[in-house]
Formats: C-alpha cells, sequence, structure tokens
C-alpha cells in the first residue's frame, strides 16, 4: 500500500494506522475507510498556536448515540476549546477489541481516549493511564458494581460513564390481551406466557409472530444471554471469584437444555444467529411478546412511527431458583499513557461522565446513569420512570462475567463457553456433553481448578 509523505508529526498517527492495518482487512471496508480518514485527519498535532485536537475512539450503540455524541462533543469544544474527533468503530465485540489492541500495542500516539467495554479492564489495562487520582471524589458516587468492574490491582482504568444491565421487554397490551396483569417473574412463567400470546396471534393470522427473541448468535451476546439463564438457576458465573471453573454443574446444564427447547417453539429458529439489532428489529415491528435485551433498546421501542410506541414495558428478567439477575453491561472512558495531550483527554473524560451531562443522556436517550443519585432526580425519573426498575437491579441484581478473574485469557474462556452454549442451541452436542467438554477446555485454558457455584443470591422482590 503506498504511503502518503508525512511529515515527523503526522507520521505517529500513520504508524498507528499501518501497524493495525492486517487486522482492519477482516472488519468492514466502509469502517476502514472512514477510520483511515479521520486518523489522517487527526495526523497533524496542533503547532503551539492551534487548539489541541482529541481522537475520541469508542463503540456507537446506534445512530442516535452517535448525534448525541457529537452535539455533547461540540459543546464540550465550545466550553474548553479543545476539538474532539469521534472515529468510528466495528460492530462486534471481538472486532472492537482486535482494533483496541492493535492501536495501542504499537506504543505511538494514536487515540487519546478509548471506549472501554466493562470486560476489558484486565486485557488493556497497561495502556491506561491510573484516573483514581484523577476521579478521587467521583468514584465513590458510581454504583459500587461498576466501579469495581473498571479497577485492576487497584488502578481505576476507565470512568464508567454508560451502565447496562440485561433487562426483559414486554408488551403491555398484549399482556392485558391474555390477561395477564404483570410480567413473567421466572423463566417457566416466561414459557408459558409466550406460548400462550404466540398462539393467540397467530390463530389471527399472524404467522410470524414470535412469543420471545433475544440473542443467540455465536458472540459475547450470548455469553450475556446464557449467562443470566445460569445464573439465575444458582448454576454460577462459569468461573468464579476465587478462580473455581464451576460451569459443569446441574443448575447450569438445566438453564442450557430449556434454552434449547425455546428454539423453533416460542423462539424463531433463527435466534441462534440472532445478535442485539436482529432480535431488536422484530420486537419493535411488533413480532414478538417478549425480548431480552439492553436499556437502549428503549429509544428505538419508542421512538416515533414504532408500531409497538406506548405498548411496551420494561422489567428485570425473569428468575428461578438462585434469583433474577442480568447480565452488568456498559462502557467507560479510558486515557491513553500514549496520549499527547493526557491533561485535556483528563478533561473530556470529566465532562463526558459529569452528573449534568449524563442527566441530559438520560433525558435525550434514556440511557441508565453511572451514579445512583441520579436515579432520585424528578428530572430524570419523569421522562423514565423506569428507572426505578433499574436503580433497583443495579444495586442488588448484577451477575458480572469473569472478565476480572481470567484476565488476557478471558475473551478464550468466553469464546470456549459461546462454543459450548451454542452447541446446544443448534442440537449439535447434549448439554451435558457440552458443559463437560467446556470444564475440560477451561482446567487446560486457565489452570484453574473446577468445584461446585456458591450459593444462591438473594431473590428480588
Amino acid at each position: 500500500m503506498h504511503k502518503p509523505q508525512l511529515s515527523n508529526h503526522m507520521r505517529c498517527r500513520w504508524q498507528v494506522f499501518d501497524a493495525g492495518w492486517s487486522n482492519f482487512g477482516k472488519m468492514v471496508v466502509p469502517v476502514c475507510l472512514v477510520l483511515l480518514a479521520l486518523l489522517l485527519e487527526g495526523c497533524t498535532r496542533p503547532s503551539v498556536h492551534e487548539p489541541v485536537t482529541l481522537i475520541l475512539l469508542e463503540e456507537w450503540s446506534n445512530k442516535t448515540f452517535g448525534e448525541v455524541r457529537q452535539q455533547e462533543l461540540q459543546e464540550f469544544t465550545r466550553e474548553t476549546g479543545i476539538r474532539v474527533n469521534l472515529l468510528p468503530s466495528p460492530e462486534s465485540s471481538q472486532q472492537k477489541l482486535a482494533l483496541w489492541k492493535d492501536l495501542l500495542g504499537t506504543g505511538a500516539s494514536g487515540p487519546d481516549v478509548y471506549g472501554v467495554d466493562v470486560i476489558w479492564p484486565r486485557i488493556l489495562s497497561e495502556y491506561f493511564i491510573d484516573l483514581k487520582p484523577y476521579f478521587a471524589n467521583e468514584i465513590p458516587l458510581q454504583f459500587p458494581g461498576l466501579a469495581e468492574s473498571y479497577t485492576v490491582d487497584n488502578k481505576l482504568v476507565a470512568m464508567a460513564y454508560r451502565s447496562d444491565i440485561g433487562l426483559l421487554f414486554y408488551r403491555t397490551d398484549l399482556l392485558r390481551r391474555y390477561g395477564y396483569r404483570e410480567p413473567p417473574r421466572t423463566w417457566d412463567e416466561l414459557q408459558i406466557m409466550a406460548a400462550r400470546i404466540q398462539a393467540g396471534e397467530r390463530a389471527k393470522g399472524r404467522k410470524q409472530f414470535w412469543g420471545f427473541v433475544w440473542q443467540g448468535a455465536a458472540d459475547e451476546e450470548l455469553t450475556c444471554n446464557a449467562l443470566e439463564w445460569q445464573a439465575s438457576e444458582g448454576g454460577g458465573r462459569i468461573i468464579e471469584e476465587d478462580k473455581t471453573i464451576s460451569v459443569n454443574n446441574p443448575q447450569a446444564i438445566r438453564a442450557w437444555q430449556r434454552a434449547a427447547r425455546w428454539v423453533g417453539s416460542i423462539s424463531p429458529p433463527s435466534v441462534v444467529g440472532y445478535r442485539e439489532w436482529d432480535s431488536l428489529n422484530v420486537w419493535v415491528a411488533g413480532d414478538a411478546a417478549f425480548m431480552r435485551n439492553w436499556p437502549s433498546a428503549y429509544v428505538d421501542s419508542q421512538a416515533a412511527g414504532s408500531p409497538i410506541r406506548n405498548e411496551f414495558d420494561m422489567a428485570l428478567l425473569p428468575g428461578g431458583n438462585g434469583g433474577r439477575v442480568g447480565t452488568l453491561g456498559g462502557w467507560g472512558l479510558a486515557v491513553s499513557r500514549f496520549s499527547a495531550h493526557p491533561h485535556e483527554a483528563l478533561e473530556l473524560v470529566r465532562y463526558l461522565t459529569r452528573k449534568d451531562v449524563q442527566v441530559n443522556r438520560s433525558r435525550v436517550l434514556s440511557q441508565p446513569p453511572t451514579l445512583a443519585e441520579l436515579y432520585h432526580l424528578p428530572e430524570v425519573l419523569e421522562l423514565n420512570p423506569r428507572f426505578v426498575i433499574l436503580n433497583q437491579a443495579f444495586l442488588t441484581g448484577i451477575v458480572s462475567r469473569p472478565s476480572n478473574v481470567t484476565g488476557e485469557k478471558y475473551q478464550v474462556v468466553s469464546d470456549a463457553y459461546i462454543r459450548a452454549v451454542h452447541s446446544v442451541l443448534t442440537a449439535e452436542k447434549s448439554a451435558p456433553e457440552a458443559a463437560a467438554a467446556l470444564e475440560n477446555e477451561l482446567v487446560r485454558t486457565t489452570g484453574f481448578k473446577t468445584g461446585p457455584p456458591p450459593g444462591k443470591p438473594a431473590h428480588l422482590e
């Protein structure tokens, strides 16, 4: 590939791009081209008399989020004079992480601020500065589980700006039509309700209507879904905090078997290939009674022109013998230790995690704040009364993926878990066979011991 002639202060940015080019080829071409254009645009570090320009690389959850983020960055520039270029990113979690590692691994100046998935801190910790000294007053205001998830060996790798948790979306009009006064509290109740509503709607001619849609593709979304199924039955979290590999247990096996029975019955056969947008599209089209997704799905569901506008609500996910839990998700912002402008980068992180910015984001995007106190503000609850449910979930109903305990090996562990669960959903293996094989693979991968999951978490009332 022919490189343009770059000045010395531009060459650093080209090195970042060039080092990662081999892996970029595996991603969507338009994303690569936009990334190249923006990287080259940001190559020219300002002279002494020009304003500082930062580069921000983070996930875009949807088009609306991207538009709101651009507005926030414009306001940040008005307040500080610091400009920010926002880069696009690939869609899948694995591709994002590969891109982040490629850029950071060069050791050259690239993006100044990175979005960090809640499962990445230990994987990327060495590349970011410790934020704890700069956010000592803000950390105690966050939900306890959030700060812990971004902390590695007492180092705060990223400052959370978006908190997520798995939720159940349900059609309020259909529940009323079929005589249900509240959403299901257990997975067994969900199966019964979904089957009955599906049969009733199909009898009216809606042959493509389904009871329950979720994310069954062989990707990180499946780890989140399956972890909720098994943890809510007391089946543990794959690998526990004490490094015990607990996944091969009767509760997890039963949870996988139950989900496999959903495929082709209350869930479409193609659900084993669904990612978040696939399930959301079916749901927003009005072709499902229930959906598992993240809080951000509320925006598209309630958008002007949505067939289900004002005809749905969200609740805690159903549970079992282990309680009602949702997988913790979310994103934080980290400052690269290779940034040429760390002071300005810290200002950007502080601005994007600030109370008033989070309040506005919650009003415009219905995005859950990371600060517990904001869930009690009238201006937040007025437009988001459902945040009461989220507040309860964040305080008592979180299950975390075993990313910190496995560190650099998390993606290998998650991929193995995904393959095992997916093989059960597609009937390639029985659940006991898949769980036993997964246990052996995790022992070889991590060297950890095997054992049962801990006691049951508390039920949510």
